[in-house]
């Protein structure tokens, strides 16, 4: 057993799975490895379905894990932009492992990302 943050793990993919469980967190560090740098509303933009409130909550533990980081651009209006740290950045072979299994999975069934991601956000 593996002792960590006064909680307990069987081994280290159940302290990976820790970090980024949940539906929406890989979602959003997926999100910033592609596009570096987003806002909250082009996040909350690209997460359909998503409510403030747990947007809220996802980038929050993800900022307290330390896998991205927020830079406050202005006080007023709030602004602000998040992007991977690099404990976040050093998670991209798996964003990307999952990307292209996800890709190669819709054209196996008759649907071409690739080709037609114009048509998605």
């Amino acid at each position: 057993m593996i002792q960590l943050n006064n909680k307990t793990y069987t081994c280290p993919v159940d302290v990976t799975l820790e970090f980024i469980s949940g539906k929406w967190k890989l979602l959003i560090l997926s999100h910033l490895h592609q596009f570096e740098r987003k806002g909250y509303s082009a996040i909350r933009e690209n997460l359909p379905g998503i409510s403030e409130k747990m947007l809220s909550q996802q980038l929050k533990e993800l900022e307290r894990d330390k896998l991205i980081e927020k830079e406050v651009l202005s006080k007023k209006p709030l602004r602000v932009e998040y992007y991977l740290s690099a404990d976040g950045k050093s998670l991209s072979p798996l964003y990307e492992f999952i990307s292209q299994w996800g890709i190669d999975f819709l054209k196996r069934h008759g649907i071409d990302y690739v080709k037609d991601q114009h048509l998605y956000k």
